[in-house]
Parts: C-alpha cells; structure tokens; sequence
C-alpha cells in the first residue's frame, strides 16, 4: 500500500510521535486528522527536543508536506506559537504546512468551559481534561454553534457567532464565579491570528485529493490513543474525537479505500494520565510504588502536554487486543522496551478477574472495568542493556520471546521495536 496510518493502541502517549517522525521519511505528506493541542508528540533528534501539539512531526523532514485535517480542534494561538518556537529552532515553516478551512477553531470561552466543567464534576467523577478547550469546542461542533477557520475570514459572520456563543457561554461562566470574556478583545485578537495564518489555510479535501490523483504517499497521523476513542474508548474519561483509524476518512475528507495499511503504536507496558479506570495500574504506594517510579523516571513518563505524572502499569493484552480489532492493525510497533531492561520478571495481563468470574473481552462498562482485577503470567526478564540494539537478532533471547508473546496475544506481528528515545534507537523486524 502507499499510504499508512499510525494509530495509538492505549491511552495516548505510545511514542506515535518518533514513529511519525522515522517514517516521514518515506512518505510525501504527512497528515493529521483528529485531536488538538490537548496531544503531545515528541521527537529527539540528536541533542535536540522537539514537542509538537498540532504541526505533525512530518515538519521537521525537508521535502515533506504537513496538513491540519477538518477534524483537528485548532487552537491558534497554539498553533502560531509552535510555527514561531520551530522557525527560531531553523525549522522552515511555509508552504509545506496547509490547514483546514473547515477545521473547528478552540476559542477562549472553550477553554474558560473546559475549566468549569471539569471542577464541577463531584470527586472521583473529574475526567482529568487538559483544559485546553478541546472538549468543549468539539461540544459546539456538534451542536452547530461552532467557529471554523473559514469563518474568521469573513468578518461579519464571525462576530455574528461570537456573540451568540458569548451570550450562552458567558452566563455559564459568570455562574460559577468566572470572568465573562470581552467579545471586543476577541474578535480583535482572533481577526489577527487569522492574518498571520491565512497563508496555510485552504480546502484541505480538494488538496488532499490532488495528492492522491498525482499518486503522492500519505502518512496519515492521529493523536491520543484508541482507549480514548470518544466511542470505543472507557467513556467518559475519553477524548472527544475518534482516535481509531476510522477517523482517517471524516477528519481529512479522504475516501477510506486509500487510507492503505495500518501501524499499531504500543508501549511494552501501560500508561495513562487523567482519571478513569485502569485494571494493571501499579499502586502509587509501597513496592508497586517503587517499581511505577523505577519505570516512570528512565521512560520520562510525564504528560508532553500536562506535565503530569503518567500512570503506570503492565501491558495489557485485553487493552491492545480490542484497539487491533478497532482499526484493524496489520503490524505493532512497540515502544520503551529498554525500560523493562532493569526487572528480573515481567507480569503480563492476559485476562481480567470480575467477581470471581475470569473475563476475556474488554468491558464496556466503566464501573465494572474499575473493579476488574488482571490476570496475569509472569514472563522472565532479561537483565540486559536493549539500548544499543539495531537488528531483532541483538536483543536478549528473553526481550524476543517477550515480543513474540505480545505477538501471539494480539494477534499482530512486531515490526518495529524502539530502545531509546533518538531516531537511531530503533530496531526493525
């Protein structure tokens, strides 16, 4: 197939990013299609680090065209600022970046709601948002309230919708004690950010369609992971958008038949950040504390976008084995194998334990997945630096028969394994 899409197999925060970023360099565009600045990609190359929330990692590749799809949330103030930080970094950013005029635009009211909806949540209920507005713009999205890029192009249209949103939101706002925005000072200020961004914003379905009729390869990118699938995903400690590959076609305008083959993402363990249920989780406390530290410093497992303290946990084959079956992955890559480098024996969950009932398929219920208990085989470590490995063959015999075995319980083979956070720290199958 010419075209592929690498989607995350978790909960976000796999390693889609230094995928994205080693196979740009067979590809001629590098797409995105769902998510906002609310994600996180990272990329190191050589001493330098790159942290991407919207400009796909195709960037940083001379040569390579980048596009914001429709169904991106853009934040341009976001957005501007990461053009700006890559271009001081000597990043040329201009006519290789190319964002969507029907693409919804994340507006401060979006992101004043996204504060107040979260803290009204009782305890234990709080989703664990960014706060970046993503939520609630795609809220406005589908009630048909919302901005689109297209509209801050057309100044009466855009004060139009902002002062209905303003009447709505403000009152909300206001009503839990927060300061109702100016619809002044935004209009002026988002009239602005549409100046500085009017040379990459175009009808990205009819230039995505000229780079399938010229027979251009496209590498298609999403953010977050399929556990955070607004459908499939542990609703409602979800993002709000389809994280799967079946969001390739809606969020680019791109007939499915060409969205090609399909690249899982997976860590060799289990993270996740924010709230809601999570069966392998290592306890913060005590020994499992310890061990969740012990992997949590070497795979600098803190949010790209939060900064928050990822949760840790064993991999998970009812997690993976459900998002394969999502987006119908035909290869994994897996991710921070050298983490597991320091643990005599690796526990794998391999089904969940529900009142006193052994279940094998992934629930749909979020209150019945928090009181899940894995079930797990415990498979030999192997005490070796992974670190240095450039062929599969280099591996220690007991990192191969652990891949093989996440293998056998997804169903999927493993095609690329990576070791270390630079670009010449992956192995290849």
């Amino acid at each position: 197939m010419a075209n592929m899409c690498v989607v995350g197999l978790q909960w976000g925060d796999e390693g889609k990013g230094k995928i994205i970023d080693i196979l740009a360099r067979g590809f001629d565009v590098v797409a995105r299609y769902q998510g906002g600045s609310n994600a996180g990609h990272t990329v190191v190359i050589g001493k330098d680090k790159f942290v991407l929330h919207l400009i796909p990692s195709g960037i940083l590749h001379e040569g390579k065209t980048c596009v914001i799809g429709n169904g991106v949330a853009v934040d341009p103030v976001f957005l501007l600022q990461e053009i700006d930080e890559l271009r001081a970094r000597g990043v040329r950013v201009g006519d290789n970046l190319y964002v969507s005029d029907r693409a919804h635009v994340v507006m401060p009211y979006h992101k004043a709601l996204d504060q107040v909806w979260d803290q009204a949540r009782a305890d234990g209920k709080k989703i664990g948002s960014t706060g970046r507005g993503i939520g609630p713009c795609y809220t406005d999205k589908m009630s048909r309230n919302g901005v689109r890029m297209a509209d801050l192009y057309d100044a009466d249209v855009f004060l139009e919708k902002l002062k209905l949103n303003l009447e709505q939101k403000n009152g909300i706002i206001a009503g839990a004690q927060g300061k109702p925005l100016s619809l002044e000072g935004i209009e002026k200020e988002y009239l602005g950010y549409a100046e500085r961004l009017r040379p990459h914003v175009c009808d990205t379905v009819e230039l995505m369609a000229g780079f399938l009729r010229t027979g251009k390869r496209i590498l298609f990118e999403g953010a977050q992971g399929s556990l955070l699938d607004v459908d499939f995903g542990t609703y409602p400690y979800v993002t709000s958008s389809t994280a799967t590959a079946c969001g390739v076609a809606a969020g680019l305008g791109v007939p499915p038949r060409h969205v090609g083959h399909i690249l899982g993402v997976m860590k060799a363990y289990t993270t996740r950040v924010g709230e809601g249920p999570f069966p392998t989780e290592l306890d913060s406390s005590g020994r499992e504390g310890d061990i969740a530290e012990a992997m949590r410093r070497p795979g600098h497992e803190y949010g790209s976008t939060t900064g928050r303290p990822r949760r840790i946990g064993w991999f998970d084959a009812l997690v993976v084995r459900r998002a394969v079956m999502l987006s119908g992955i035909e290869e994994l890559a897996v991710t921070h194998l050298d983490v597991l480098d320091q643990f005599e024996t690796i526990p794998v969950c391999v089904a969940y334990e529900h009142n006193g009932e052994r279940i094998g398929i992934f629930p749909a219920s979020t209150a019945k997945l928090g009181k899940c208990k894995p079930i797990c085989e415990d498979l030999p470590g192997w005490k070796q630096d992974t670190s240095g490995a450039k062929k599969l063959s280099e591996l220690p015999a007991n990192a191969r028969r652990y891949l093989d075995r996440i293998s056998e319980l997804t169903g999927v083979p493993v095609k690329m394994v990576l070791v270390g956070p630079r670009r010449d720290q992956t192995v290849v199958a």
